[in-house]
């Protein structure tokens, strides 16, 4: 009996053939089968968000789940959310509002943010919050981040 399963997982569109153990979290697949390290090891308990990615357009704490599982659903991280080749839309509203930081928590922020704003491109103030309270800043640059999200959205940010 092998150790390992042989599984493909798609990310960011692509099919990518696999053989890990079944213990293995998509985060370490990522990170260390796949190189895609901008997908942010961090807390690995699920407390921080920096390894949040995308699973059929849900944000999804990498950390806590094992990529076996994942077979057959679309997985999108931070090297995915650009637009023809071009900053996704938040990524530049971030960096237009100076909310970029050390930029640790960043990858986490992006995918939690554009998962919102896919579902609900007109999100209150508080939407933004409560979308975002599974993200840790260690800087504490979240009036920052809020502000250019809100930015985006098509209620006026004081509202």
């Amino acid at each position: 009996m092998s150790d390992r399963l042989s599984f493909s997982l798609q990310i960011n569109g692509e099919e990518h053939a696999l053989a890990v153990a079944p213990e293995r979290t998509l985060l370490e697949v990522l990170r260390e089968e796949l190189r895609a390290t901008g997908t942010r090891r961090g807390c690995d308990q699920g407390s921080c968000g920096a390894c949040m990615v995308l699973v059929d357009g849900e944000p999804r704490l990498s950390c806590l789940s094992l990529a076996v599982t994942l077979r057959g659903r679309a997985i999108t991280t931070i090297e995915g959310v650009e637009t023809a080749g071009a900053l996704h839309p938040v990524q530049r509203a971030l960096i237009q509002h100076g909310a970029v930081q050390c930029g640790f928590c960043m990858s986490g922020i992006v995918v939690t943010a554009k998962a919102l704003l896919d579902h609900n491109p007109s999100p209150t103030l508080d939407e933004i919050r409560q979308a975002l309270g599974s993200n840790v800043c260690r800087c504490s640059g979240y009036a920052k981040v809020i502000e250019a999200i809100a930015s985006l959205s098509k209620v006026r940010p004081h509202e």
